[in-house]
């Protein structure tokens, strides 16, 4: 099963099960990182979490579901500043693309999810779940995010953009070069704040030459 069961614990009515799934979800975290998802074990996650087996199978239904709630915490801590981006006109478009890029690229190279990243690609073939945990906590939510405000900028004319969502993905495939994906090869690229700034104004700048309205 791939589902967290029901709303994600048991005894929710229980104040301290909030704090018992945290509890739980930091403890799968530290072992998925270190062992890989076929390595992890229920009995090493309960383990390093500090609670019993019983517990753990009362919170989640198995190795599957507990992955999934792990992954989509990590993303949901990360996303507030992109949904929040997605939402705002405040600032020209193209300082809210270089905003996207800076905030994607330092969202993919943290250590967190550079590991579950190595973990989706290497263990995806044995365990097809972990593809759909990705796309749909992930990518899918960030593509969501960034088509909306796509869609927003296109129906004001100031980009002529045919399908955004196809475009948003481009977007994203193009924040991925270069910093991103040396770190994920364990390679040297300078990711300094710096680098990453540079690096996001020559990629919204690109992407914004590739859709100006034409009668510019």
């Amino acid at each position: 099963m791939t589902g967290i069961m029901d709303d994600g614990h048991a005894g929710s009515a229980d104040p301290g099960g909030c704090a018992k799934r945290e509890q739980i979800l930091k403890g799968a975290g530290t072992v998925f990182l270190a062992d890989g998802y076929e390595g992890a074990s229920m009995s090493r996650i309960a383990q390093v979490a500090g609670v019993s087996k019983g517990t753990l199978y009362n919170h989640f239904d198995g190795k599957a579901s507990l992955f999934s709630a792990f992954f989509e915490e990590q993303v949901r801590c990360r996303l507030t500043p992109i949904e929040a981006l997605s939402r705002s006109d405040e600032q020209s478009v193209r300082l809210t693309l270089i905003r996207f890029a800076e905030i994607a690229v330092h969202m993919l190279i943290s250590p967190v999810a550079l590991g579950l990243y190595r973990i989706i690609v290497g263990e995806v073939e044995k365990f097809p779940n972990l593809a759909d945990t990705f796309w749909r906590y992930g990518f899918d939510r960030k593509l969501s995010n960034l088509t909306e405000y796509l869609t927003r900028i296109v129906d004001r004319g100031e980009l002529d953009i045919p399908d955004p969502r196809l475009s948003a993905e481009q977007f994203m495939l193009m924040c991925q070069t270069r910093i991103v994906q040396r770190r994920r090869f364990g390679l040297p690229v300078d990711d300094s704040d710096a680098a990453i700034a540079t690096f996001a104004a020559f990629t919204a700048d690109s992407f914004m030459k590739i859709y100006e309205p034409r009668h510019q």
